[in-house]
C-alpha cells in the first residue's frame, strides 16, 4: 500500500512553468512504475507522462512532448512533473499514480492515485 500526494500546482499564464511534485507516503516509489494523468472538465482522464520503476524508461504524450518533463527520486520518495511553456489547454486535475508493473501507459494499470492537484493556465 502507498498513498500518494500532489503539490505544486496553481494559476499560471500561457507560457509560464510549474512543477508538480508526487510524494510517496508509507510506500517506496523504487518499487512502482510512476505516471502523470490529467483531467479536464467534462473529459477522460488521459496519461501526461509516465517513468519505469528503474527510471530508464519514460513516454511523454505526443501533445505534451518537449514542453513536460517526467522525473523520479527514490531517495526522497518522489515523483516530479516538470511542465513549460504551458499552454490553457494544459488546464486540468493533475494525478499522480503508481503501477506495480514496471510502466505503463494505460489508466486501468495503475492501483494507487493521488488526490490530484489543480493547474489552470489563461490566455
Amino acid at each position: 500500500q502507498v498513498q500518494l500526494a500532489e503539490s505544486g500546482g496553481g494559476l499560471v499564464q500561457a507560457g509560464d512553468s510549474l512543477r508538480l511534485s508526487c510524494e510517496a507516503i508509507g510506500g517506496t516509489t523504487s518499487n512502482f512504475g510512476m505516471g502523470w494523468f490529467r483531467q479536464a472538465p467534462g473529459k477522460e482522464r488521459e496519461v501526461v507522462a509516465v517513468i519505469s520503476r528503474t527510471g530508464s524508461r519514460s513516454y511523454h504524450h505526443p501533445t505534451v512532448e518537449g514542453r513536460f518533463t517526467i522525473s523520479r527520486d527514490d531517495a526522497n520518495n518522489a515523483v516530479y512533473l516538470q511542465m513549460s511553456s504551458l499552454e490553457p489547454e494544459d488546464t486540468a486535475d493533475y494525478y499522480c499514480a503508481a503501477t506495480n508493473l514496471f510502466i505503463s501507459t494505460f489508466r486501468r494499470d495503475y492501483e494507487y492515485w493521488g488526490q490530484g492537484t489543480q493547474v489552470t493556465v489563461s490566455s
